[in-house]
């Protein structure tokens, strides 16, 4: 059985307990900024741009992927994942999440380029110097890093696959043994 100083004990502790709780965090609590609810929120694009430009990818792509959520999905959003997973070295997410923003519109330049990045990084460099390409005709050559991402592209695609002054150097020398048959020598 309870007695009366218990329980008049407990309902003090009770109501002492819920009155810290209405006023934590709450707008004039000592040491934390008072909130306005009816405050608009900063766009999650722009935090995310402001991240990328500051050196943090992981914090930017989870302020676009709260931007998608608040905004819904668009060709900017996709495109700024896009990039986000780029440089966080998520090669096969950024190329996929990048495609799909350019079904949304093929001709946006931002995702072009960001895509021919992720293409070069890939090893596609075909695809990726048409990709950059079509950036750079889009574009109308004002942006400098497509450019310059063009020009490097259409340098690995021309340069050649098979060095001549290889045989030169003596690491290997293919030699021919009889009708259909050859072998590959080295020098050690």
């Amino acid at each position: 059985m309870v007695t009366r100083p218990v329980r008049h004990f407990a309902g003090v502790l009770l109501a002492l307990s819920l009155a810290a709780c209405g006023n934590a965090g709450g707008p004039g609590t000592a040491g934390s900024p008072a909130i306005d609810p009816r405050g608009e929120a900063v766009d999650g694009l722009l935090v995310g741009h402001r991240l990328m430009e500051a050196g943090e990818p992981e914090l930017a792509l989870k302020a676009y992927l709260r931007a998608a959520a608040e905004d819904g999905v668009s060709i900017d959003t996709l495109s700024a994942i896009g990039s986000a997973n780029l440089a966080l070295g998520r090669l096969g997410q950024a190329e996929q999440i990048l495609r799909r923003a350019l079904e949304i519109d093929p001709n946006f330049v931002p995702a072009l380029n960001n895509l021919g990045c992720v293409l070069m990084e890939r090893d596609k460099i075909g695809e990726a110097r048409v990709v950059f390409q079509q950036a750079y005709a889009l574009d109308s050559g004002e942006t400098d890093s497509i450019r310059d991402n063009l020009k490097l592209a259409i340098a690995r695609t021309e340069s050649p696959v098979y060095d001549e002054d290889q045989e030169e150097k003596g690491a290997f020398k293919l030699v021919r043994r009889d009708k259909g048959q050859f072998v590959l020598l080295t020098q050690l």
